[in-house]
């Protein structure tokens, strides 16, 4: 008999990990949403809303052997997960991807994907009206939106606003300093070592005024609340032993498990094994749960298994300015314009994960 693996949560880890094994094990998916969000893609989507269908991808396809459930968990146990509706799905292994929250229009509220659709195209509207755009925070997503803009409308007025010193200070200042100095010639206006004071919303854009913490005032047609993403964690902190670090995260042990309960592990945004909340980390976490749940499928005990290497902080990151200009580090070396581009920029992984989920 197959052994029976439940995976919440379809997005980068969940999606990809269940696909890998649908062909030797019991898999069910449980995931509430009914597409696949592609959050690279969402960020130019708000300049460029005919890309919108292709960043949100239905699951419908993903899974020719396994059940793909469109349901919320709200428990785990050691026997498997109970849904909200007191449905049971029995499991021998549970892989807990549940991933992490972000303001709209990059991600959607819960599972209202139609919600997502309808922000989308009121937030591009705001921006067409809007003609200074303040963004608040001033990682991934902040510096790639400002870039996005920049390219799609480069007559705007935007102030990209960070409370580091610099962009990206956790990596090498050559990498930081090369986006900076793309992002100035593009017309962006940075402000380095300064809090918003006052924001109205951390939820979605806004017209209004700032103050930052220098006191000086700012007012812009629209703000753009960018400021992290924060883990869906609240499934994984009620199991025994659980323990919470930043942004919502569940610390794992050295074989990504988030509890005293020996068959469930934890990946991706919601885990804290020593990687950033990135697709890259991710990506490095997937191979390894692949391997191991295997080896548990075969016989083997996990901890008599290699442990989890994460990445640490200063993991690979590539950071298009629109589809043409940007910068990467690839811990080895800083890639410029071309190498962003052919990795990222031009297509955001879009192919590839239209081919993962078995769309055209």
């Amino acid at each position: 008999m197959p052994k029976r693996i439940a995976i919440v949560g379809g997005g980068y880890v969940g999606a990809r990990l269940a696909k890998s094994l649908d062909d030797t094990a019991e898999v069910t998916l449980i995931e509430p949403r009914s597409h696949f969000v592609h959050a690279p893609a969402m960020i130019r989507a708000v300049v460029d809303p005919a890309l919108l269908d292709r960043a949100l991808i239905p699951y419908d396809r993903l899974l020719r052997n396994g059940r793909l459930l469109r349901a919320r968990a709200s428990a785990i146990d050691e026997g498997g997960v109970t849904l909200e509706d007191g449905e049971r799905v029995e499991a021998d292994y549970i892989v807990v991807g549940t991933g992490s929250s972000y303001a709209l229009p990059f991600k959607p509220m819960g599972d209202d994907i139609e919600g997502l659709r309808r922000a989308n195209h009121r937030v591009h509207d705001q921006l067409r009206a809007a003609r200074t755009i303040g963004i608040v925070g001033a990682g991934a997503v902040g510096t790639e939106l400002a870039g996005e803009i920049a390219h799609a409308m480069p007559d705007r007025k935007i102030t990209l606003i960070s409370a580091h010193g610099r962009l990206f200070p956790d990596l090498p200042e050559k990498f930081g300093n090369a986006l900076a100095a793309k992002l100035q010639e593009a017309g962006v206006t940075l402000i380095f070592g300064q809090r918003a004071r006052n924001l109205q919303s951390l939820t979605e854009p806004y017209t209004g005024s700032l103050t930052l913490s220098d006191g000086t005032g700012h007012d812009f047609d629209l703000i753009f609340p960018v400021l992290g993403s924060r883990a869906n964690s609240d499934l994984v902190d009620r199991l025994p032993g659980a323990q919470k670090t930043t942004a919502n995260r569940i610390k794992v042990d050295p074989w990504l498990r988030p509890s005293s309960l020996p068959n469930v592990l934890a990946a991706g945004d919601v885990a804290d094994p020593g990687d950033n909340m990135t697709i890259v980390a991710a990506s490095r976490q997937l191979p390894w749960l692949e391997s191991a749940l295997k080896g548990l499928m075969a016989g083997k005990r996990l901890d008599a298994m290699k442990p989890y290497r994460p990445w640490g902080p200063r993991a690979p990151i590539l950071v298009p300015l629109g589809p043409r200009r940007g910068n990467s580090f690839l811990v080895w070396f800083t890639a410029g314009d071309f190498l962003t581009r052919k990795m990222k920029g031009e297509d955001l992984f879009l192919k590839r994960y239209h081919k993962l989920l078995n769309r055209a």
